[in-house]
């Protein structure tokens, strides 16, 4: 980390949270952060359902929620971008203040409820895009009012599928009420069959991803594994944040929301290793959930994770952490004698069953 990026930070650890986020997306558009470009080494190339990465390490949703920093992103060093969630109309969220950060933990509460300038907004920035070797993708989500949430992720794939590389189905995030209740087996499958109609009538049809929630039994898993297979989605993100607070210091600990960071680390890969296990390979999985260092992104893709995303670490970490992790990334897998990410995918995976 430079002295510029350290001072940075510590500056924006001094302000409220949702603040200092969108400081630091300003930041990123005025070039005030480091942008290295994508870490392009060939031991990290990766096909994920079919798009080529330069390297596995990806930014999670939530960051970017309006695609409004994506040529800086695609410069920071990820091998691939997920912005989002975008919603069929704008919504404000849910009242402030809604983000917490818990530096005790290194970790983060967020309780923002899908706030977002809708997807007509999104859409016309995503069009506009810089086009290169970064795969942009858009987290869909659904309306708060909705009378009808599952057709809301459609109409966001309808409106912006065109312009973006690939899409995520968010049905997991704790933030909107009885969201959740959509993982359930007969509303994901009736979600996803309206999903990928709408992915069929694109004008070039993209891979869905499914996100979801770490805090599910393993019938649960099983079941979200059965009917994923069967939907024709490209794969699964694991995990989104968690409602767990067990072993949390910080004096923030009791807010409500989504836990995300640290804490999270372990929760989310024996959700990720077990879903690894009751896919049998056929569906390429996303690691997400407490990544802050090389070692951790290796030890996802070692449970069964074709790539990883990022997010809350980058919160103390800084922006640095991107290219750090990827370039951590292949010297493990040099160290190890694989020649390649897919080599070493699931190679772990039974330390986490």
């Amino acid at each position: 980390m430079s002295l510029l990026e350290s001072v940075g930070l510590s500056l924006l650890h001094r302000i409220d949270p949702e603040r200092a986020h969108a400081l630091s997306l300003m930041a990123l558009r005025s070039g005030l952060a480091p942008l290295p470009g994508p870490v392009d080494l060939p031991r990290l190339h990766v096909t994920l359902a079919g798009m080529p990465l330069l390297n596995p390490v990806g930014l999670a949703a939530g960051y970017d929620k309006n695609a409004t920093a994506l040529a800086a992103l695609s410069r920071v060093g990820f091998g691939f971008v997920e912005v989002g969630a975008a919603t069929p109309l704008p919504q404000p969220g849910n009242p402030k203040p809604r983000l917490f950060r818990l530096t005790e933990d290194r970790a983060a509460i967020n309780r923002f409820g899908f706030n977002n300038q809708g997807a007509e907004a999104i859409g016309q920035r995503l069009a506009q895009r810089p086009r290169g070797p970064v795969p942009v993708g858009l987290n869909l989500g659904a309306n708060k009012a909705s009378e009808n949430r599952a057709a809301d992720f459609a109409g966001v794939l309808a409106t912006c599928g065109p312009h973006v590389d690939f899409a995520t189905v968010n049905v997991s995030s704790p933030n909107t009420e009885r969201l959740r209740d959509l993982q359930g087996p007969a509303a994901l499958a009736a979600l996803l069959a309206g999903v990928m109609d709408a992915r069929a009538a694109l004008p070039v049809p993209i891979p869905v991803f499914l996100k979801i929630a770490p805090d599910l039994t393993a019938d649960d898993l099983a079941q979200i594994a059965e009917v994923a297979l069967a939907s024709g989605i490209a794969g699964i993100i694991a995990t989104n944040t968690t409602l767990s607070r067990e072993g949390l210091k910080s004096a923030s600990k009791g807010e409500a929301g989504g836990l995300s960071g640290a804490p999270l680390f372990e929760k989310s890969t024996r959700v990720l290793a077990q879903l690894s296990q009751m896919t049998h390979g056929l569906l390429p999985l996303i690691g997400v959930g407490g990544i802050s260092s090389a070692e951790e992104a290796y030890q996802k893709i070692r449970a069964g994770a074709s790539a990883v995303q990022l997010y809350t670490a980058m919160v103390f970490r800084g922006i640095s952490l991107v290219p750090e992790i990827a370039r951590g990334l292949d010297a493990a897998l040099a160290r190890d004698g694989f020649a390649n990410v897919a080599m070493a995918v699931g190679t772990g995976r039974s330390a986490w069953l």
